[in-house]
């Protein structure tokens, strides 16, 4: 019964939390008719939009409902949207898990342009899915992107500080302020040492205890779900995509190339790039290319991670593997960059490139050798470090980009 989704969604609104917004959440509008919220699994987008309608709509007027029920095995989208416009007034529908009802690109299409007065948003997991399809939705609306939690967030929704965020500009221009703000706060260094590998994604607030085992889940549901209905995958290569997230907890990203990684799944390279693009459309690993100018950049050399900090630590736990601090420092600066909405290169003079400048990450204890003859437009991005210098930055300090 369609009331049965009225219930449902009253429900999940009673048991909302809303002290907190997430980062997209400002920036987050209903302005046009068709709306995307886009990210990989486990970064609270269930919970934004909830926290949306209960703060900014009538909720009388509102319907959420995951489009994965049961109920849409048997039944029509637009004959739902149908009874609840006419019997019950809904003219705001939130769809979830979009990518899981068949041909639903079409049938919002047909939904945008049938029923004039009402505002759809769609969300999912499957970022290739919901933004390439043969009707592009995304040209008809306007998509939001979410990631995982930023530094400056983690501390927000414990409870330790309220810092507001501030861009890339601002902290290359103005860091002795924000080094003064933040680094004044209690045990700075050691709340940055407990978000490595524990505070990327939201659920870590619910329970920390079954943190690593929901991570391993994500990685399942990832696979054998997203990856599987999407991209029609015979069940017996899908083990592939595992072995290849194992394999990348194991080795430094700089060690790795495309080659090697088809030696040890016994897939051919083209096979191997065709599932890296999948594991990195569905937010399991991040490819960094190198900044490359005419010709050459048809060669798209890579730099290949696990996507987050806490992913690389759950799967290196998982396999026995010890986790390189090196490593997650690397990890830890390229999503803050990404997720702030910035590009990033990795660079043979340093370790990465923003904006044509050049940053080298390390611990304290890293030199400025290996950046010493472009120091005018260089860094060092020192770990354990409150405070920098000239050519110094915290690391910590990019965990509030956003």
């Amino acid at each position: 019964m369609v009331s049965d989704f009225i219930s449902i969604y009253k429900r999940l609104l009673q048991h909302i939390n809303f002290s907190h917004h997430r980062y997209i959440y400002k920036y987050f509008n209903l302005n046009n008719r068709l709306t995307g919220l886009i990210g990989p699994r486990g970064t609270g987008k269930t919970t934004l939009l909830l926290q949306y309608i209960k703060e900014n709509l009538n909720i009388e007027e509102c319907i959420y409902t995951s489009l994965d029920n049961i109920y849409f095995t048997q039944n029509n989208l637009i004959e739902f949207v149908n009874e609840l416009y006419d019997f019950y007034g809904i003219r705001y529908f939130f769809f979830d898990e979009t990518h899981k009802y068949p041909n639903w690109n079409q049938e919002l299409k047909n939904l945008y342009d049938s029923y004039p007065d009402i505002k759809i948003v769609f969300s999912g997991s499957s970022s290739l899915d919901l933004t390439k399809g043969a009707y592009d939705l995304s040209r008809r609306g306007v998509l939001y992107k979410i990631g995982g939690m930023s530094f400056r967030e983690y501390l927000l929704f414990n409870n330790i500080a309220d810092i507001p965020s501030f861009t890339f500009e601002e902290l290359l221009h103005n860091r002795s302020k924000y080094e003064a703000d933040i680094g004044s706060i209690k045990m700075i260094p050691g709340h940055f040492k407990n978000y490595i590998g524990n505070g990327y994604y939201p659920f870590i607030l619910e329970d920390p205890s079954s943190y690593s085992h929901k991570i391993q889940r994500i990685i399942e549901k990832t696979i054998y779900e997203d990856i599987s209905n999407h991209y029609k995958l015979k069940t017996e290569n899908l083990i592939n995509f595992k072995r290849i997230i194992s394999y990348l907890a194991t080795i430094p990203p700089g060690e790795l190339n495309k080659n090697n990684i088809s030696k040890n799944s016994g897939l051919d390279n083209k096979t191997v790039q065709h599932y890296l693009d999948i594991l990195q459309e569905t937010g399991l690993i991040q490819m960094i290319i190198k900044n490359q100018a005419g010709s050459t950049i048809l060669k798209k050399t890579e730099k290949i991670f696990l996507d987050n900090t806490d992913l690389y630590k759950s799967v290196s736990k998982e396999i026995g593997f010890e986790t390189p601090v090196g490593t997650l420092r690397e990890i830890f600066f390229i999503k803050m960059i990404l997720n702030s909405g910035n590009t990033i290169h990795y660079s043979e003079t340093g370790d990465y490139s923003i904006q044509d400048i050049i940053f080298e990450i390390g611990g304290k204890n890293k030199t400025l050798k290996q950046i010493k003859h472009t120091l005018e437009n260089s860094f060092l991005v020192k770990d354990d470090i409150v405070f920098g210098s000239k050519y110094e930055i915290p690391l910590y300090l990019f965990g509030f980009l956003y």
